[in-house]
């Protein structure tokens, strides 16, 4: 695996080729803050979503008419990046549209992922370029993947606690697509206190009313306070029994469970101009 290597004095991040993907995140004191990607319950680490998040109707999407196969939360993590920026701390890779993914979207498009080191934070931006002659239809999101527990933070309870304060209402996936019926907030007064038996149904969905940040781990620390730009939807998932909880921010959501297949119509799509850009971004900061 092609990996670029970016640091500097207080942390040291891995990122990959395939899908822009970073690998690891770890401080100068050893510590390694992101999932190791163990197989026998995920292999993703930080997968980037795009030209969707979530699943679609029996896996395909329409586009001004036509339909396409496109499997769960799109092709873009599965795709070979070029290596467009390397410096010390921060480098950028960038996935155009080719042959085959014009097969499954339609569209001239430029992907870029910046990762870029500031002190003990890792932010990651996405930039999405429509490079086509017509409005462009997407989804983007981010699927980070933390150590549950974090380093250092031992059989601590684990909260999740929003910088709003706010208790947005839970969605729910059925086959795979968004249950659009609101459920109770897991969430008191900002505050949730993690346990796996929470994702025994799946990913827990916030579609609305979480805000742009939270502080992840134990009551004092070790935590992560994890911020986010111009994404209004935000999950949190992870395979009960695994040491990792993805915090995910998203400009998009799988379709709606009995809705239509179009993928310019599923929840928080995106529809970019001919010439425009739209830019994304997560900020993870890492205390203690």
């Amino acid at each position: 695996m092609q990996l670029t290597r970016i640091a500097n004095g207080d942390l040291t991040v891995d990122v990959a080729a395939l899908g822009a993907e970073m690998q690891s995140i770890q401080t100068r004191d050893g510590r390694h803050w992101l999932w190791h990607g163990d197989a026998r319950f995920w292999t993703g680490r930080s997968p980037v979503l795009f030209p969707m998040v979530g699943r679609a109707p029996n896996d395909t999407v329409s586009i001004d008419g036509q339909r396409f196969q496109m499997a769960q939360h799109g092709f873009a993590r599965r795709s070979n990046f070029d290596l467009v920026l390397e410096e010390s701390d921060r480098c950028r890779y960038r996935l155009e549209a080719s042959e085959a993914s014009r097969a499954l979207y339609p569209f001239a498009f430029r992907l870029d992922i910046e990762h870029r080191l500031v002190g003990r934070s890792v932010v990651v931006t996405a930039e999405v370029t429509n490079k086509d002659h017509r409005l462009m239809p997407y989804g983007i999101g981010f699927h980070p993947a933390f150590a549950w527990p974090l380093p250092g933070a031992g059989d601590q309870p684990h909260q999740v606690v929003l910088d709003s304060g706010d208790d947005p209402a839970l969605r729910r996936l059925s086959g795979g697509l968004l249950d659009p019926r609101p459920l109770p907030s897991p969430f008191e007064a900002g505050r949730l206190t993690l346990d796996h038996q929470q994702f025994a149904d799946d990913a827990m969905i916030f579609p609305e009313g979480a805000g742009a940040g939270l502080r992840y781990g134990p009551q004092d620390r070790p935590q992560v306070h994890f911020t986010w730009d111009n994404l209004p939807n935000l999950a949190l998932w992870t395979k009960p029994g695994a040491e990792f909880i993805c915090l995910e921010p998203w400009h998009g959501t799988a379709a709606y469970a009995g809705g239509t297949d179009a993928l310019a119509e599923r929840p928080y799509s995106e529809l970019l101009g001919p010439g425009a850009t739209g830019r994304y971004s997560f900020t993870a900061e890492l205390i203690g």
